[in-house]
């Protein structure tokens, strides 16, 4: 009973605003109910993933093994480099290292569910045919950020080397596990999250927030940031591993440009006002309803000469006007 109390009023709410518009307190209840649904999901799959924790760990440190690991933690030279012996420091390090690995998949894995309730909470602003876009939405949005999460899981050996070139001579390197995976998790969120922009982009057109011409218009400063951004985000700062992040994040830049152009095409075929500024009016039709109804229209007539002074005014005006 209480379940159907509930979904009948819910009904009513959205009859009688057919657009979606609700008060701030129900947008702030319905925020705190996206973000319990995404903490959950996120929370399942936490749970999920410290059943296989050993594979997930595993997995995370092989391309940090390969690329610079000590060869049975006893030669301090692979391949004429400095290496690094991972290490877990401390009682407590090995839980917490669980949590690290396990909370790091669950974020990543449940990328469709809280992109879909991020969706969710910004499509009752839209109208119904924009609607449709949310499986699309989450579509895109899963594989750009899964595809960040890889391309951040590929950078990582070259940075390891890069850094390690600082060694001193005659010094060994003990690449604590912990660090390594605070390091892991926070390139592959940020990597992840970056991939998003275009995605935003394209939300920010389909509300009508945001035209083709104007983000055209940034082009230069969203170049400039995004590499100000990737200097700042990759941890050794290097121009490789720094273009590594800028490069697809422009190349999605202007992916995403390309859609919005063709989205607001879209809007001005239906709509022949859309090309117009908003202190600009439309053309007005002047054209006759019917060819018979154009009747000439007379002259004002002329106002009688008058006489002032001694000038004489012409239509009420003298002669010197």
């Amino acid at each position: 009973m209480l379940k159907s109390a509930r979904k009948q009023e819910k009904q009513d709410q959205r009859a009688k605003d057919a657009e979606g518009r609700m008060p701030l307190v129900e947008h702030l209840r319905e925020l705190r109910n996206r973000l319990l649904k995404s903490v959950l999901a996120v929370l399942v799959i936490t749970i999920v993933a410290a059943v296989f924790y050993k594979d997930l760990i595993a997995f995370m440190l092989k391309p940090m093994l390969d690329s610079v690991g000590c060869i049975d933690g006893v030669v301090s030279q692979r391949n004429g480099r400095p290496c690094a012996d991972m290490t877990v420091n401390g009682l407590i390090a090995p839980f917490s290292i669980v949590l690290k690995v396990s909370l790091s998949a669950g974020v990543v894995l449940s990328t469709p569910v809280w992109l879909y309730q991020l969706w969710a909470f910004v499509a009752p602003g839209l109208h119904n045919h924009e609607k449709k876009y949310a499986v699309g939405f989450v579509a895109v949005g899963a594989p750009l950020f899964g595809a960040g999460a890889v391309l951040a899981y590929k950078i990582l050996p070259q940075t390891a080397v890069i850094l390690l070139e600082f060694t001193p001579d005659n010094a060994r390197n003990l690449l604590p596990v912990d660090d390594y995976l605070d390091l892991v998790t926070r390139m592959v969120v940020v990597f992840g999250l970056a991939f998003e922009l275009p995605l935003l982009l394209i939300l920010l057109n389909i509300t009508g927030a945001l035209t083709a011409k104007r983000l055209a218009s940034w082009w230069r400063a969203m170049v400039l940031g995004i590499t100000v951004f990737a200097a700042f985000a990759t941890p050794t700062g290097d121009p490789l591993t720094m273009m590594s992040l800028a490069a697809p994040i422009v190349a999605l830049y202007f992916i995403a440009l390309l859609v919005c152009w063709l989205n607001d095409r879209r809007r001005a075929r239906s709509n022949p006002d859309a090309e117009l500024d908003d202190d600009e009016a439309s053309e007005v039709d002047l054209t006759p309803a019917e060819v018979g109804a154009v009747e000439a229209v007379p002259a004002p007539s002329a106002l009688p000469e008058q006489a002032d002074g001694g000038r004489q005014r012409i239509n009420g005006y003298d002669d010197a006007t």
